[in-house]
């Protein structure tokens, strides 16, 4: 009897949910109704979904660079720059000449995505300080709707794993975007200007509590409408070579800040 009963137990957790039966969840699940993203970023998402289901991070796109990447040396102060398109175009080694400085940013993603990698691309790189820029592609949704409080969330959980680490961190202010060229017509339909000030009013403040370093590319480059001026940009939202020009000095100020109030 005592073998007959096992076998019963057995099979009712091996047999497959029926019908029937709900997880707890189901009830909350539903469709969600898909948008016309329009003639170039439509079959760019359409292309990226399937490899995000399999690693929706997308860790194995530095996998093998992290892995030919030695230790810093003895007093090297190594920096990892995370971030999303706006880090994968910068020039680090042009920018930064002679610095330690590693580029680990992705086109395209958003801060949860940053967040799944950061011990791969930001913790086993052993770096001294983290510079985050993040959060603009959050805001089209085009990936995953967001509130500000969730990307607000995934900022402090980034910040949590650095402390946790002995990296020091620098946070850079969302950056602005503009709608000035016929390709940029919809930006700010996508990123709302509105919530960037919101987001970087937190950042500004999360850093202030926190004693992080905060980089502030936004008040660096907006214009008198409070938008990404005109001549730094083609697309309203990337930075041409002179944007990234105005960049560096604010970067490297507060990583300098940063690294300084660490060994103190």
């Amino acid at each position: 009897m005592k073998a007959l009963a096992w076998l019963v137990a057995a099979l009712a957790i091996a047999a497959p949910v029926s019908a029937q039966d709900h997880y707890q969840s189901s009830p909350q699940r539903r469709m969600v109704v898909e948008k016309d993203w329009g003639p170039w970023l439509g079959p760019f998402r359409a292309k990226l979904v399937p490899s995000l289901m399999q690693d929706f991070g997308e860790r194995y796109l530095y996998a093998t660079a992290n892995r030919a990447l030695p230790p810093p040396r003895s007093g090297e102060h190594r920096v990892v720059f995370l971030g999303d398109s706006i880090t994968d175009l910068w020039d680090l080694s042009k920018a930064f000449p002679g610095k330690p400085y590693v580029n680990r940013g992705i086109g395209s993603q958003v801060t949860a995505q940053m967040l799944l990698r950061f011990h791969q691309d930001v913790i086993g790189l052993h770096p001294s300080a983290v510079v985050i820029l993040a959060g603009v592609n959050d805001l089209n949704g085009v990936l995953q709707r967001e509130t500000e409080q969730q990307i607000e969330a995934n900022y402090e959980a980034m910040a949590d794993l650095a402390d946790r680490h002995g990296i020091a961190v620098v946070f850079g202010s969302v950056m602005p975007v503009n709608n000035y060229t016929d390709n940029a017509r919809d930006m700010l339909k996508e990123r709302d200007p509105a919530m960037i000030r919101a987001l970087n009013a937190w950042l500004k403040a999360f850093c202030r509590t926190r004693g992080y370093g905060f980089a502030d590319y936004h008040a660096a480059m907006t214009d008198e409408r409070g938008l990404l001026q005109r001549e730094l940009t083609r697309d309203g939202l990337h930075p041409l070579a002179n944007g990234y020009a105005r960049m560096v000095p604010i970067a490297q100020a507060a990583i300098d800040r940063t690294l300084a109030r660490k060994r103190r």
